[in-house]
């Protein structure tokens, strides 16, 4: 009876753990999400894979970048063997809760000294020279009376899901950096296109002029006029080309190849923006891999008060040996040369000077710290998504406004051309026409641009993917 009734005992202590439990946080959200036209809500895309969300692009060359990244980037492949690390420590940590049988063993030969220190006076010392065989196995184990392991294992725990989110967050920044810098380089793909043909443009007129002026119809000042509006252009598309070589340099950094020999063909071309599926906010925020990190750290956090507050409480272990010694290896398995001992240790630290309330307060305020970050976190998160929304629609009206300014452009040059040719306008009509058209064309691609760019970070701020019949989708 006395055996059950002690056995209860230590199932009713082992079940407490001091500290305070662990609760999630309930998600932040705004009441309504902002959603300006011309987005509206509507059914999600059943085929949209979440773990490859640049495939929404449907560009074969950034699939390509993107898969070379995940496999050669040197920041994910460190990330992952932090992982990896995170792993192993919740596993050694974890062990502690079961006990250390360990097997012992050993041979040695001892003279003991005839001068040494008496044990009895009636017993006169003497020297002897003896072997002394030993082997058998010990038993360790820290009694986790007061939930200080348990605690120390639910830090753990919560360390390795933090670390897997953070591989997860490393993915998702590096592939919006790789897909970012792709469309940058795109657009300044367009935009060199653009210059060249208005140098093409700009060459042929200079053509016309020169032979105007040859025929005595046009002035040296017209000729100067086209020549210094083509010298500008050309200058242009040279500084556009270091800011494409830029780019290009990024991206092999990023896909872990060496800059000098890597290289991306220019493919100018306006860029289609794909719909974005936009889900409910606390249920989209709660996936992004930062947030998620974000609140596996309060629950580490969490777990460090009990571990410290564990430490009021007294260490109680349990130990015991059992094995054979002998003088005579020969007699080592007799059974006169058995030998074991079981005990019972406790011990309790009486004064401290205020360790471990100290302790105490460094692991509360750690724990306040994680929350603010986690509150940070999530609204970083919102005004990233709503940055991106917000930024998408306007957009989508400015390069409505843009396409319908080229067109005005083109039509002012037209008629500046034909008013020249008829002797109604002198030639710096013409120039002023050309940069118009020039400046709105450049101005058409960089807001195609700058809407791929919008679309990357707002599929970055929800979290990379989404999974099917969760979302809602803001299509046009």
């Amino acid at each position: 009876m006395r055996i059950l009734w002690a056995t209860a005992l230590a199932a009713l202590l082992g079940a407490c753990a001091v500290g305070p439990d662990y609760h999630a946080p309930a998600a932040i959200a705004p009441p309504n999400w902002t959603v300006d036209p011309p987005w509206q809500f509507a059914r999600p895309y059943d085929g949209i894979d979440r773990g490859s969300w640049w495939q929404l692009f449907a560009d074969t060359r950034l699939n390509e970048l993107e898969t070379a990244a995940l496999a050669g980037n040197p920041g994910l492949a460190q990330a992952q063997e932090r992982l990896v690390q995170a792993r192993a420590s919740a596993t050694a940590t974890a062990a502690g809760l079961f006990p250390q049988l360990n097997l012992t063993g050993g041979a040695a030969r001892d003279k003991i000294s005839a001068n040494r220190p008496r044990g009895s006076y009636s017993v006169p010392n003497v020297s002897t020279v003896q072997n002394d065989f030993t082997g058998g196995f010990s038993l360790q184990y820290e009694l986790d009376l007061f939930g200080g392991t348990r605690r120390q294992v639910e830090a753990a725990r919560a360390g390795e899901q933090q670390a897997q989110a953070l591989v997860a967050n490393v993915r998702l920044v590096l592939t919006a950096e790789v897909a970012a810098d792709y469309f940058n380089l795109r657009a300044l793909d367009a935009e060199i296109d653009v210059v060249g043909r208005n140098i093409a443009a700009q060459r042929r007129a200079l053509e016309f002029v020169a032979t105007r002026h040859d025929a005595g119809a046009a002035s040296g000042l017209d000729l100067a006029q086209q020549q210094a509006q083509l010298d500008t252009t050309i200058t242009q598309i040279d500084l556009l080309r270091v800011q494409r070589a830029q780019y290009e340099h990024a991206l092999a950094a990023l896909v872990g190849a060496p800059a000098p020999g890597f290289t991306i063909a220019a493919e100018p071309a306006i860029l289609n923006v794909p719909p974005i599926p936009v889900g409910v906010p606390a249920d989209l925020l709660q996936r992004r891999p930062d947030i998620a990190a974000a609140e596996r750290a309060m629950a580490a956090a969490n777990a460090q008060i009990g571990v410290a507050k564990a430490a009021f409480f007294p260490a109680v272990s349990l130990g015991s040996t059992y094995g054979r010694e002998s003088n005579e290896l020969s007699a080592l398995f007799q059974a006169a040369s058995s030998a074991w001992s079981l005990g019972l240790s406790a011990s309790q630290s009486l004064i401290d000077f205020g360790q471990r309330r100290a302790n105490v307060d460094f692991a509360q305020a750690g724990y306040r710290a994680t929350v603010d970050a986690y509150r940070g976190a999530v609204l970083t998160g919102m005004q990233e998504v709503e940055d991106g929304m917000t930024g998408l629609a306007n957009l989508e009206r400015a390069a409505a406004e843009a396409a319908a300014a080229v067109h005005s452009a083109q039509r002012v040059v037209d008629l500046a051309n034909d008013r020249y040719t008829g002797g109604l306008a002198n030639y710096l009509d013409v120039v002023t026409a050309q940069q118009a058209l020039l400046s709105n064309e450049r101005q058409q691609v960089q807001i195609n641009g700058q809407q791929m760019l919008v679309a990357v970070y707002l599929i970055k701020a929800l979290g990379g993917g989404w999974e099917n019949g969760t979302t809602t989708t803001l299509a046009r």
